[in-house]
């Protein structure tokens, strides 16, 4: 249903990214399913990646690939997940990182790997291989529409976003994509992401702005509780824009960062707007917490109650489940009676029960709007943390019950 997500950008180019899209029939004739992103020859590659402990064969090679080489290409496939494929698995994503290296003349090594899709079924490799071909001689700097469409698997929008910044004299470029839709938690989530820009950024910061802002964003989202097993959100810097490389002490960081910060929010944003089966787009906004964890555990426990998503869903204004889920989330000494929680604008709780200024109509009010924002003030410090969810709907239900047939 894809709640208040709209139709792609006008992609600005991204000086020194190509992209190649073709179908090469993974799981269904016709549609667009292996993505070819080139990066010029000097560009830097960071990200992050799932933590789940059986992550898919195409993350361990791409990180053993990026501790060795610059990166040139980055391969994507949708239909299949390659993971808990094992050494097959393993060796059927380096098989594809060599078809790649060989048709473009590059080590095998500057090739990184990406798949999603069905867990636990080997990658067809002939199919993949036999369309590498193909991706080499449709790459083009105006192939993000496509690519965008062709790492979609349950999505039912394709997702991107596009903007530029003017930093002193240069106009610096950011584009970048995203899928996911279910299996959605931090650490990460079902989800991919590639973020490029033609900014010159030196390499540890490249790092530490993949790692910071992919946290604030993506590792911000949840749609279900499930952590896949092949995430990835990738960050590559062309270098062709500015001459001078952005560095801590640059003075164009601030003026990059947001605008990175900006690209990130409405990429994650965007999977949690088109979350299996969402009619809601929530905030959960936690607020005086005393600390960071503290914060991201009442959050959770809100995202993650079924009751809560289900009434959501509903339009249900019964905050009694909200209460209640507050209340049992891991909170030493949690004071009831100090905190408040409103639903957008109307207060729900406070002094320990429901506010004396509510009434039901209000609360109907909120809960019949498509974006909702649950604010819990814990009123014990002075962290907070936002999370960002949906609702579960019948259609959950039918896509992950069906996702297979």
């Amino acid at each position: 249903m894809a709640v208040g997500l709209g139709a792609l950008p006008a992609f600005f180019p991204v000086a020194g990214i190509r992209l190649g899209v073709v179908s090469a029939g993974i799981k269904k004739t016709g549609r667009k399913d292996l993505v070819l992103i080139e990066a010029a020859p000097g560009s830097r590659v960071a990200g992050i990646f799932t933590r789940n402990q059986f992550c898919a064969a195409p993350v361990m090679v791409t990180r053993e690939h990026l501790a060795r080489s610059p990166a040139r290409y980055l391969l994507i496939n949708t239909g299949n997940a390659n993971a808990g494929t094992g050494e097959r698995g393993l060796a059927d994503a380096r098989a594809c990182c060599e078809a790649v290296a060989d048709g473009a003349g590059v080590e095998a090594s500057e090739v990184l790997p990406f798949s999603t899709g069905v867990i636990g079924e080997p990658l067809p490799l002939e199919r993949i291989l036999s369309a590498l071909p193909s991706a080499l001689t449709a790459l083009d700097e105006n192939g993000w529409a496509d690519a965008a469409e062709g790492i979609m698997t349950t999505d039912t929008l394709p997702k991107g976003v596009t903007r530029q910044v003017k930093l002193g004299d240069e106009t610096i470029t950011i584009s970048g994509i995203s899928k996911g839709a279910g299996m959605i938690r931090p650490n990460m989530a079902t989800m991919l992401g590639f973020i490029t820009t033609d900014a010159c950024i030196e390499p540890r910061l490249l790092q530490s702005l993949a790692s910071e802002l992919g946290e604030a964003s993506f590792n911000r989202i949840t749609i279900d509780g499930d952590t896949s097993t092949n995430d990835a959100c990738m960050l590559i810097a062309t270098g062709q824009a500015n001459r001078l490389e952005i560095t801590r002490e640059s003075p164009f960081l601030a003026g990059l960062k947001e605008a990175l910060r900006e690209v990130y929010l409405t990429l994650a944003h965007a999977i949690v707007r088109d979350g299996e089966g969402a009619t809601k787009f929530v905030t959960i906004d936690v607020r005086a917490a005393k600390s960071q964890e503290e914060a991201l555990e009442v959050a959770y426990t809100l995202a993650h109650s079924p009751l809560v998503k289900t009434a959501l869903y509903a339009c249900d204004p019964n905050w009694g489940r909200i209460l209640a889920a507050v209340g049992r989330a891991q909170v030493a000494n949690l004071d009831i009676n100090a905190l408040t929680i409103h639903l957008n604008d109307v207060c729900l709780v406070a002094r320990g029960g429901r506010a004396d200024s509510y009434r039901e109509e209000q609360g109907q009010a909120a809960m019949n709007q498509e974006e909702i924002t649950i604010t819990v003030d814990l009123k014990r410090g002075d962290i907070g943390e936002r999370v960002w969810t949906c609702d579960f709907s019948h259609d959950y239900v039918t896509i992950n019950a069906e996702y297979r047939t």
